[in-house]
């Protein structure tokens, strides 16, 4: 059997140093519970390392390795992730050259011969982990295991995309007795969670919707699989059992099956579990109903998200926001979960590529006159796996190629925008936060009676101490990595990144068995 030591990188260089930093989830990363579990079932050791709330230094990774010792080393990236990703991989190989090192995530997933190229990587596991990873601890012929590029010599060969897990229930439970909560204890946001520690928790798979920003079909398949109500229950349980008090609910589309998700928040009570939990990965504003959502209440959920992302309807349109999603929805929507007594808090993107001064102007007051108690702006980014930076790359617009750059609350010009500057971005990104928060009478109001009610009145008071503190944009955070400038470079610029296709789930509302893998360009 495999010691498989899995890492997750630090979120800290994009964050810290923004007004970003004062929401950043910290939290046990899920995917990496989920892939652990699934091999420790066929009883592989796993371990993990996850640097997310501490500054990337190289020497905690050695120190880690060189304890362990692991087979196989599997790190998960986003984009923004990506040079510490690259910087473990050439650490992991000069320490013991026949350690395994395997790559997975969005970023990965969206660039996997790229990012082969760019790294000491072995391999790149592309979309769902959670079996094509055992696998590869099992030493199964990496021809044999399907979402699979890797290294054969000089040549990178791949493997037919992993067809989409059909039936979510059949995975174990994920590993979540593998991280020391107390250290999410101590890191987590007071605004981003009431209770501490928190962990996420996954009820369903996927989105039927194709915003051009969005690369999460890249990891989950373009489509909608869903646990079943007794298994979401049965996760909150595991999570209370272990001592979490709160769990992150990170489905793209809870609310759009209004009839499951009521059924999930009966098994939640009458399961008798009492963690609080929140859908804070913005659920669509035209799910919102008004008995649903008493319904989530009374299972637990007390604040739900919503991506407005833009207050301009034209806008909405232009990107792929599909539905019936509008401003006048979203207004609705906001009231609607309050009149069911759940906090609100809302997603808005600035610089969307349609965006001109006067839209995002337009977002601005959208923003600042719904009834929130939360809000968050970032500048939009056509991040790979997206349609935007498959556009972007094909107009020949995008700007800079370095991942480190490449983060909602970045400085750097990453495209050249049609109608605004990244100075205009970054001037309207501040009137945001001053117009919607600091100095927005009704919004001020509501976090006075929401910290007065609960307690985190304190905590209020030291995070808008830090919120004045701190810039609307990420400032530089120095890490200390190990190989930087001795990492591969891919030529972005005169050799193309290649179009990976992505997995389509097709179900009927009766046969929710009928997966159908798809070819489709992202």
């Amino acid at each position: 059997m495999a010691r498989a030591l899995l890492i997750n990188p630090s979120y800290v260089p994009s964050y810290s140093g923004s007004k970003g930093a004062i929401t950043n989830p910290v939290f046990p990363t899920l995917g990496l519970a989920t892939i652990a579990a699934s091999a420790m079932q066929r009883g592989h050791t796993v371990e993990i390392l996850d640097l997310s709330y501490t500054p990337y230094n190289f020497e905690d990774v050695k120190t880690r390795i060189l304890e362990f010792q692991p087979d196989v080393i599997g790190i998960t990236a986003t984009t923004p992730l990506m040079n510490q990703l690259r910087d473990i991989s050439v650490l992991a190989k000069d320490i013991c050259p026949s350690v395994r090192v395997i790559g997975g995530g969005a970023h990965v997933s969206s660039l996997p011969r790229e990012s082969l190229l760019e790294s000491c990587l072995d391999a790149v596991l592309v979309g769902e982990a959670d079996i094509s990873f055992a696998e590869y601890c099992d030493e199964k012929p990496p021809k044999d295991i399907k979402g699979l590029y890797y290294r054969d010599g000089e040549q990178i060969l791949s493997t037919e995309l992993q067809t989409p897990i059909a039936n979510l229930d059949d995975l174990p439970l994920p590993a979540w007795e593998l991280y020391d909560k107390e250290i999410y204890r101590k890191h987590g946001s007071r605004l981003f969670a009431r209770h501490q520690p928190v962990a996420s928790v996954e009820f369903s798979r996927g989105c039927v919707y194709k915003c051009d920003y969005c690369a999460s079909k890249m990891t989950m398949a373009l489509g909608y699989r869903k646990k079943s109500p007794a298994r979401c229950a049965a996760e909150l349980k595991k999570l209370e059992s272990l001592g979490f008090r709160e769990a992150v609910l990170v489905d793209d589309i809870f609310t759009s099956d209004q009839e499951w998700a009521s059924r999930v928040c009966d098994a939640i009570i009458d399961a008798g579990v009492k963690i609080a939990w929140t859908c804070t990965n913005g659920i669509r504003v035209e799910s919102a109903d008004e008995g649903l959502f008493e319904k989530m209440h009374k299972a637990g959920c007390y604040r739900v998200s919503f991506g407005f992302e833009s207050g301009n309807d034209a806008i909405l349109k232009s990107f792929g926001k599909g539905g019936k999603a509008s401003i006048e929805q979203g207004k609705q929507a906001a009231r609607i979960a309050r009149k069911a007594k759940l906090e609100t808090s809302g997603f808005f993107m600035l610089g969307l590529a349609a965006d001109t001064e006067e839209t995002m102007m337009d977002t601005i007051r959208f923003a600042s006159e719904l009834p929130l108690e939360m809000i968050k702006f970032g500048r939009t980014v056509a991040f790979p796996g997206t349609e935007m930076f498959n556009r972007y790359h094909e107009k020949n617009i995008i700007n800079s190629y370095n991942w480190d750059d490449y983060y909602t609350y970045s400085n750097e010009s990453l495209f050249t925008h049609d109608h605004l500057s990244k100075e205009i971005v970054a001037k309207y990104t501040q009137i945001a936060y001053k117009r919607a928060v600091l100095f927005n009478p009704g919004f001020i109001w509501r976090r006075l009676v929401y910290g007065l009610r609960t307690g985190a009145i304190f905590w209020d008071m030291f995070y808008v101490i830090k919120f004045f503190l701190m810039p609307s944009l990420s400032t530089n955070v120095p890490s200390r990595y190990y190989a930087k400038g001795r990492w591969p470079h891919y030529d972005f610029r005169g050799n193309a990144p290649s179009r990976i296709d992505y997995q389509v789930v097709r179900k009927t509302p009766k046969d929710t068995s009928n997966l159908i893998p798809a070819k489709q360009a992202s």
